[in-house]
């Protein structure tokens, strides 16, 4: 048996046994590549003597200098990452405006050919630095972003356009240098498509809550009349805002609110100026699902007893111990009939999962 392979049977067993004792189906599991499956990746850039070279904290290590490994390749990483950094080392070797007090680089792929790097420095970055920069940007065929303390330049463009397919259909992605995207593209497919196979059939609209920048918002909205998606961050909402227009997903709308802030407005707790800006009327949706793909802290409880409310419920999980919970009060009035396991992180004691629940 293949490491990878004990790894994701130590995940089903631990998932298994951890939602023993509720009415759970069998769980569908969804593997990873073995190898190049991150889409991003961040390094220290050590300096010894002349040479500058990629370093990596030890996972579990503290964060000192003994604990640093020499990375000239990374497994983990898109490949389009590993043919790019002996490049970027070369190139920025040559350059002592570049290679001066250059201190960290993060690499933003994607299966569209797209790349964007940030490299930091300890030190302010100036004209000479820009127009050096530029000129490394057009030699390797990248967007660059430089950051020091404060600053923040962006060369050309500050976003990647991701595509991914789902079923037999791209959709484009707008993904913002710093905001969160999934790491891994391929088990991301296979999560959105999941996704739309639990939806299908069930008709009326939708009512998404965390919808980051639209990532399981423009394929579920396909399963729907109509799909209001809610989040608080406005880097996102930006983002899912230009995703919208680019997919042509005319039958979404966003509400900028918090799960706990929409929870408040729906149950006309409280008004909010937000929702009549964006033309959001909450009394003109038939809502027969909902979709929720929380934070690690799940889904705190205000929101839970709004989420039991709707007939369906497709259940996006990033922690199992919080998805365990939320589970433990949604079967009191909802049955489990699909879950699956994605291996979002292989190698690491991550586990993503998905339930799909309907009321008894």
């Amino acid at each position: 048996m293949s490491a990878y392979q004990q790894q994701l049977n130590d995940k089903i067993r631990y998932l298994s046994e951890l939602f023993q004792g509720l009415d759970f189906p069998e769980i569908q599991v969804f593997e990873s590549p073995e190898q190049h499956y991150r889409m991003r990746a961040e390094f220290r850039v050590w300096h010894e003597g002349g040479e500058i070279f990629y370093a990596m904290f030890e996972r579990g290590q503290k964060a000192s200098g003994a604990s640093l490994v020499r990375r000239d390749q990374f497994d983990a990483a898109d490949t389009a990452i590993n043919a790019l950094m002996p490049r970027l080392i070369a190139a920025v070797t040559e350059q002592p405006i570049l290679k001066n007090r250059w201190y960290a680089v993060e690499f933003l792929a994607t299966l569209s050919g797209e790349m964007l790097l940030t490299m930091i420095y300890h030190k302010k970055l100036d004209a000479e630095w820009e127009a050096t920069a530029r000129a490394l940007q057009e030699q390797l065929g990248v967007w660059i972003i430089g950051r020091s303390r404060g600053q923040k330049l962006v060369l050309t463009q500050d976003f990647v356009t991701e595509i991914l397919r789902v079923g037999n259909q791209d959709f484009r992605y707008r993904q913002i240098e710093g905001s969160f995207t999934q790491p891994n593209a391929r088990v991301c497919e296979k999560m959105l498509a999941w996704a739309c196979e639990s939806a299908e059939g069930l008709g009326g609209d939708m009512l998404e809550l965390y919808c980051g920048n639209g990532n399981f918002t423009l394929p579920l909205a396909k399963q729907f009349q109509r799909v209001l998606a809610t989040e608080v961050s406005k880097t996102s909402v930006n983002a899912a805002l230009w995703n919208i227009e680019a997919n042509r997903s005319h039958n979404v709308k966003i509400a900028r609110l918090s799960a706990e802030e929409f929870t408040e407005a729906y149950t006309q707790n409280r008004e909010f100026r937000r929702l009549q800006e964006q033309g959001v009327v909450l009394a003109d949706y038939r809502f027969s699902t909902i979709f929720a793909d929380p934070p690690r802290a799940g889904i705190d409880d205000e929101t839970l007893k709004l989420v039991a409310q709707f007939d369906n419920v497709i259940y996006i999980s990033c922690n199992p111990e919080t998805l365990r919970s939320n589970l433990e009060k949604l079967t009191q009035t909802h049955s489990i009939e699909r879950a699956a396991l994605f291996d979002q992180f292989p190698f690491t004691h991550h586990i993503e999962s998905g339930v799909l629940l309907k009321r008894k």
